[in-house]
C-alpha cells in the first residue's frame, strides 16, 4: 500500500534534529530540466502561471536562480519541510525513526518541481503547482512534463507489498499527475465530509487535515492493507459504509 499526498504551498526549512535520517531525491534529471525553464520565467511569467503576488513571485523566482541541482545532499526532508493543513495532521516531525521509516515505505508525495517524493528525501525550497500551464519541452503543461513517470515509479515502489493499492489522499490537481492507464495497481481514495443538520459537505481546511491525519494513523499502526484505514477514528471521524463504494470511502463527522 502507498499513500499519495499534495504537497504544500506553505514550507518550514527550519532544520530537524541532524541525527534523523534523509535520502536522495530521485527524478533528478527531470527537476534539472525543468529548472532550467522555470529560471527563464519572469515575475510577469510566475505571477500569471501560479496567480500569485509580485512579492511571492519576487520569493520563487530567487528561489529558482539559487536552486542547485547537482547539490542532492543539502535541504530538508520533504515531510518536514511541508508546512500546509495536511502536514498539520501529518505532525511529520514527531515521528520517531521507526515511524520515519514506515512511512518511507507508505507514503509519496507529489510535486508538481520534483515529481514524486518519498518523506525523507531532501528537498530546497520551491513552489510551482503541478496544475500550471508552463511551456517544457515536453508539452504544454507540467501534467505533459510528467507524463506516465510518476505512474511507472508508483508501480516500481509497490513491486513487493503484500496489498499494492494506491490509497489517494491527494487533491485532484496533483492526483491529475498520475496517469490512470499506466498505474498496475487499484486506487481508493477516502473522502472526508462534515454533518450538519442531516446532511453532509466537505469542508476544504478541515478535508485536507483529515488527509494528513489518516497518513499519520496509518503510520502509527503499522497499517499496511487498506481495508484497515476503514477503522479511522481520529478527530471524530468514522467510515461511512452505505455512502461509500468500493473505490471512494467516505468518512464522517
Amino acid at each position: 500500500m502507498l499513500i499519495v499526498l499534495s504537497p504544500a504551498k506553505r514550507l518550514d526549512f527550519s532544520e530537524p534534529d541532524p541525527a534523523l535520517p534523509a535520502t536522495t531525491r530521485r527524478f533528478v534529471e527531470d527537476t534539472a530540466s525543468l529548472a532550467v525553464t522555470a529560471r527563464r520565467q519572469t515575475k510577469a511569467d510566475l505571477r500569471r502561471l501560479m496567480g500569485i503576488s509580485e512579492d511571492l513571485a519576487r520569493l520563487n523566482q530567487e528561489r529558482f536562480k539559487a536552486f542547485d541541482a547537482e547539490a542532492l545532499d543539502i535541504g530538508v526532508q520533504a515531510a518536514f519541510a511541508f508546512a500546509g493543513d495536511v502536514y498539520q495532521g501529518l505532525e511529520a516531525r514527531s515521528l520517531d525513526t521507526r515511524g520515519l521509516a514506515f512511512a518511507q515505505d507508505h507514503l509519496r508525495i507529489l510535486s508538481g518541481f520534483y515529481g514524486l517524493l518519498r518523506p525523507l528525501d531532501r528537498i530546497q525550497p520551491y513552489r510551482l503547482e503541478m496544475g500550471v500551464r508552463l511551456r517544457t519541452r515536453r508539452g504544454q503543461s507540467l501534467y505533459d512534463f510528467w507524463g506516465d513517470r510518476i505512474s511507472k515509479q508508483l508501480n516500481a515502489d509497490l513491486d513487493g507489498h503484500a496489498h499494492p493499492v494506491v490509497v489517494n489522499l491527494a487533491s485532484q490537481e496533483y492526483f491529475g499527475a498520475i496517469d490512470a492507464k499506466a498505474l498496475r495497481v487499484p486506487v481508493v481514495t477516502p473522502h472526508f465530509r462534515e454533518q450538519k443538520d442531516g446532511e453532509s459537505r466537505i469542508i476544504s481546511f478541515y478535508a485536507k487535515k483529515a488527509r494528513g491525519t489518516m497518513a499519520r494513523f496509518a503510520i502509527d499502526e503499522r497499517i499496511d492493507d487498506p481495508e484497515a484505514l476503514k477503522s479511522f477514528d481520529r478527530d471524530g471521524y468514522r467510515f461511512d459504509k452505505a455512502a461509500s463504494t468500493d473505490t471512494d470511502w467516505i468518512f464522517i463527522r
